[in-house]
C-alpha cells in the first residue's frame, strides 16, 4: 500500500538529524555481530543502581498502595497529576523563592513534546498569513528541534561566536548578540541548557538577554532544561534555572532515570501553560499517570534531588574527565583540534578545525577501527548559512565504560592524526 501524504505528512514522517544516523549504527552493530565495538554514540542514560532502586522502591510503593487503581485504570486531567504538580511547586518554591500555583505547571509525554506543542502554537504561518519564526539563537544545539515544527522553513538558528583557548585545545560557544534578530516576526524562542550535543551553558546573563529582547514582543523563550538542576542536575558548572514572566522552564525526567515513562515538564505563566495545555489535549489527552505517581512520590520525599547531585552528576562528570586527559594525552599538540568545555549533559563535543575530510567520513573511518560516534552536521538544525564548521565536528557520548572511554579516544587520535599527516603529504 502507497497511500498520498500530505504536506505535514510528507513532514513528520522523514527521519531527522541522528534518528537517521542511529538507524545506520543499528545496521552497522547488526551487520557486524560477534565484533566488537565502542559505542560512543547512545543518548540512552545509564541505568546507574541507585537511580533505578528508587524507581523500584516507588513502584513498589504505588503497587501496594490504595490509589493504583485510581492512577492506572482511570483517565486523569490533560494538566497532570495532582500530586507531581503539588510536588513541583513545592520543590521550585522552596528552592528558588517562586510562587507557583498549579496554573503554572503543565505535565507532558516528555519534554519533547512540549517543544512540538510550542513550536506548531506559536511558529508557522499566522492567520493573515505571517510567518512566524522557531528562533534558535545558538548553533549547534538539540538535534530533535529539527523534527518538532509542522512548518519546516519556520525554524531558523544563528552562528555562535566561538571563545577559543588553543594553547589548552578548549572552546565555547557563546550567542552572537550582533547577528540575533528577534522582532515581530519571531514566534518562540528555543534552546537547551546545558545543551546537548556541547555541553555548553548560556550564563545567568546571556539568557536573561534573551529574554530581555523577546519581551517587547510578547515571544515564549523555552529553556530546555532536560540536563539541569534540580534534577537530573548534570550541570558541572555552577548555574541556576532562570524564571521570568516570558520564560517557559522544561524538563525531562528522563536523564534522571525515567526515560520510558516519557515525563515532561514546563512551567511559565498561565496563559502560555494553557496554551499549550489545549494543545496536548487535542493531541494526546494526558501523559501517563503511572510515571507521574512514582515521580511524585521520588520528588516530594527529595530523594530524587539528593541522588541526581550525589550520584548521576559525579557519574558522567567522572567520565568528562577521562574524555579530556586521554585526548591532552593521545592527540598531538601541533594539531588544531579543540575540545568543548565540559560544562554538563551527558555528552562531549570535539571540533577538528579545517579538518581534511568531512565529519560523516570520519565517522566511516572511525567505524573501521571499532568505534562509533555521532557527527556532528547533524546538530545544526535551521542554519541556513554555509559553515565549515558543521563538518568539522563529532559528539562523543559519556555513557561507556571509564575503559571504553579512554580506548576510544587513543583510537580517534590515531585516525584523526593519520588524516591530517595524509593531508599534508598530499599538499
Amino acid at each position: 500500500m502507497n497511500p498520498a501524504l500530505t504536506q505535514f505528512g510528507n513532514q513528520m514522517s522523514q527521519l531527522t538529524g541522528v534518528r537517521a544516523i542511529m538507524k545506520d549504527i543499528a545496521q552497522t552493530l547488526k551487520a557486524n555481530i560477534g565484533e566488537q565495538f565502542i559505542n560512543l554514540s547512545p543518548g540512552n542514560p545509564v541505568i546507574l543502581p541507585e537511580i533505578e532502586q528508587l524507581w523500584r522502591k516507588y513502584t513498589e510503593e504505588l503497587l501496594s498502595s490504595s490509589d493504583y487503581g485510581e492512577v492506572v485504570c482511570r483517565y486523569g486531567q490533560s494538566q497532570g497529576y495532582e500530586p507531581l504538580i503539588d510536588a513541583i511547586a513545592n520543590e521550585f518554591n522552596r528552592h528558588y523563592g517562586l510562587n507557583l500555583t498549579h496554573q503554572n505547571i503543565l505535565i507532558t509525554p516528555g519534554s519533547q513534546s512540549i517543544y512540538f506543542y510550542a513550536a506548531n502554537a506559536f511558529g508557522g504561518y499566522s492567520k493573515n498569513g505571517q510567518l512566524k519564526q522557531i528562533v534558535l539563537p545558538l548553533s549547534p544545539d538539540y538535534t530533535g528541534y529539527g523534527g518538532v515544527t509542522l512548518i519546516p522553513e519556520a525554524l531558523v538558528s544563528y552562528k555562535p561566536e566561538l571563545e577559543i583557548d588553543a594553547s589548552a585545545h578548549r572552546f565555547k560557544y557563546r550567542p552572537d548578540f550582533s547577528q540575533l534578530e528577534i522582532n515581530e516576526t519571531t514566534g518562540c524562542i528555543l534552546f537547551s541548557r546545558p545543551c546537548n550535543p556541547t555541553g555548553n551553558v548560556l550564563s545567568e546573563d546571556e539568557v536573561g538577554k534573551i529574554a530581555t529582547l523577546a519581551e517587547p514582543y510578547d515571544v515564549p523563550v523555552l529553556i530546555d532544561s532536560a540536563y539541569g538542576p534540580p534534577f537530573p542536575a548534570l550541570n558541572f558548572t555552577e548555574m541556576s534555572p532562570v524564571f521570568g514572566e516570558n520564560i517557559v522552564h522544561c524538563m525531562s525526567l528522563s536523564k534522571a532515570g525515567l526515560p520510558g515513562e516519557r515525563i515532561g515538564v514546563a512551567i511559565g505563566d498561565e496563559k502560555i501553560i494553557q496554551i499549550l495545555e489545549s494543545f496536548q489535549t487535542n493531541m494526546c489527552i494526558h501523559s501517563s499517570r503511572y510515571g507521574q505517581a512514582i515521580a511524585a512520590k521520588a520528588i516530594a520525599s527529595g530523594e530524587l534531588a539528593e541522588l541526581a547531585t550525589t550520584v548521576v552528576r559525579p557519574y558522567y562528570q567522572q567520565k568528562f574527565v577521562i574524555v579530556e586527559a586521554t585526548l591532552d594525552e593521545s592527540m598531538p599538540q601541533d594539531l588544531p583540534w579543540f575540545l568543548h568545555r565540559g560544562e554538563g549533559a551527558i555528552f562531549a563535543w570535539l571540533w577538528l578545525e579545517n579538518l581534511p575530510i568531512t565529519d560523516w567520513e570520519l565517522y566511516q573511518l572511525l567505524k573501521k577501527v571499532g568505534v562509533i560516534v555521532v557527527p556532528g552536521s547533524s546538530f545544526f538544525p535551521g542554519l541556513r548559512e554555509e559553515w565549515g564548521h558543521k563538518n568539522q565536528c563529532i559528539r562523543i557520548s559519556l555513557t561507556a565504560t571509564d575503559g571504553d572511554i579512554a580506548e576510544g579516544m587513543r583510537r580517534l587520535a590515531k585516525v584523526v592524526t593519520e588524516i591530517y599527516q595524509k593531508s599534508a603529504v598530499a599538499i
